[in-house]
């Protein structure tokens, strides 16, 4: 059974003070836009979003090292590095989109390119029958009753 976010922080940080510890000490400049309430802080946002916030700080910093780069691989994987505009959109955008707009860029270029398009189907050959009276010009017989 799936363990409650309550479960895991308990078991990964003990108490939520050193969750939010965790959260603020990778919340780099170099990694986070900063768009927590000052009133709230940290301390009011879920266990859940805590954990996710936690793990995508992990795996960027890991990955990346920074936005900049992960901005930089998503372009590149875009094929759209010298585009600064689009560059300047991305840098916009919060830690947890940016990886998923890396993880579907990624999957996208490991896909084949589509082949050519397909032959349509030849239609069947008629019959010896069907081509004479094709040929003949005769109408269809018709099914009508009387």
């Amino acid at each position: 059974m799936k363990k409650t976010p309550f479960a895991l922080r308990k078991e990964l940080f003990g108490d939520k003070d050193k969750l939010v510890q965790a959260v603020t000490k990778l919340a780099t400049k170099d990694l986070w836009l900063d768009r927590v309430s000052e009133a709230k802080g940290l301390d009011g946002i879920s266990n859940a979003k805590l954990l996710r916030l936690h793990a995508a700080l992990e795996d960027a910093k890991k990955r990346f090292g920074s936005r900049d780069k992960l901005i930089a691989a998503i372009a590149e994987l875009e094929k759209r590095a010298k585009d600064d505009g689009f560059k300047a959109g991305l840098a916009s955008y919060p830690l947890p989109r940016l990886l998923d707009l890396h993880a579907a860029a990624e999957k996208r270029s490991k896909k084949p390119p589509s082949a050519a398009p397909k032959a349509t189907k030849k239609k069947p050959a008629r019959s010896k029958k069907a081509k004479a009276k094709a040929a003949a010009g005769a109408p269809a017989p018709s099914k009508a009753k009387k």
